[in-house]
């Protein structure tokens, strides 16, 4: 990354001050998309996020505040005083769980309940996960190591995002009768087109999904089928040799799957599914675009028929003869 994480800030401010025009929410959201789109960060780099981001974050509109604090909860660099502006508190080294309210000295009457506003209802929906940002959690979940992997599982669960519906509880009991008999017999090819048939997962991701090495997807898709730990113990054993030979491994991922919750697996569900409308729609845009310079070169190739050389418009004639 340069020096500075956005050139020119101090300048966009002014001109938009003086030009009358809030620039403020799309530079947090640009800024915090660079922020997220290197792994590690220099010291200086740091401070320079912490500074602008903590200036930003207070002066913009609930949906871009909402927008990056759910960008922000899941990247595992994330400084501690953006965290805490956002109301994500470091307690301990690794985890990010909001404090809880000091507990007032005497008990009072519990108010009643709040009816939401039009405005918290309208951000409400629309935290649904747009396909960029599944795009973006996605990829960021695969290139990450295995610690860096809990802790985006962890802070999945402090997200606004809205995560995927349950598996019906006959569909995902059944799933995991045939998962666990294809594990036992090595299937890999029903193993996965079942894995990806039950989530409503393609068979892309479904791939990705058991070819990967460190075993962390395969438990987030066995914990939205809410399958027992037993089971996928014995998954990991017979059909992850890699993993089922190294008693650290299946510790390490045992351990993983017992304290993932139910949030962060369909959170992560609904990010591996909108990641694929992502990439559907870069394909066809591109596409798209294309088809529409080819059909401006060839409207632009294309001339008006003149006349003929030799050739001269007919004259009318009236019927006595003479031009007209």
């Amino acid at each position: 990354m340069t020096k500075s994480l956005f050139p020119g800030f101090d300048g966009l401010m002014s001109l938009s001050r003086r030009e009358g025009v809030d620039v403020r929410p799309t530079l947090l959201r640009v800024l915090t998309d660079l922020y997220v789109q290197a792994p590690t960060h220099s010291d200086d780099e740091q401070r320079q996020f912490i500074e602008l981001a903590t200036r930003l974050i207070d002066q913009v509109d609930d949906a871009t505040r909402a927008a990056v604090k759910a960008k922000l909860a899941i990247y595992p660099q994330t400084p501690v005083p953006v965290l805490q502006k956002l109301g994500l508190v470091a307690t301990q080294e690794g985890r990010r769980v909001p404090l809880a309210r000091e507990i007032r000295s005497s008990p009072q009457a519990a108010s009643p309940a709040r009816t939401p506003t039009d405005a918290e209802l309208r951000m409400a929906a629309n935290m649904a996960m747009q396909p960029k940002e599944a795009a973006e959690i996605h990829d960021m979940f695969f290139r990450a190591d295995a610690t860096q992997r809990a802790l985006v599982l962890h802070n999945l669960a402090q997200t606004p995002l809205k995560a995927a519906p349950r598996i019906p509880t006959v569909r995902a009991k059944r799933a995991i009768q045939i998962l666990e008999m294809a594990a036992i017999a090595n299937d890999v090819e029903n193993f996965t087109y079942e894995l990806g048939d039950s989530l409503i997962l393609p068979s892309r991701v479904a791939a990705q999904i058991v070819d990967d090495a460190g075993g962390e997807a395969l438990a987030v898709a066995a914990r939205a089928l809410d399958m027992p730990s037993p089971n996928f113990q014995r998954i990991l054993l017979f059909f992850k040799p890699e993993i089922g030979t190294s008693v650290d491994a299946v510790y390490r991922l045992s351990r993983l799957y017992d304290r993932l919750s139910d949030r962060s697996a369909l959170v992560m569900l609904a990010a591996w599914r909108g990641s694929t409308l992502a990439v559907t729609r870069a394909k066809y845009q591109s596409s798209l675009h294309d088809s529409e310079r080819q059909r401006a070169r060839a409207g632009a190739n294309q001339t008006r028929p003149g006349v003929q050389p030799g050739s001269a418009p007919a004259v009318r004639t009236g019927t006595d003869g003479s031009d007209r």
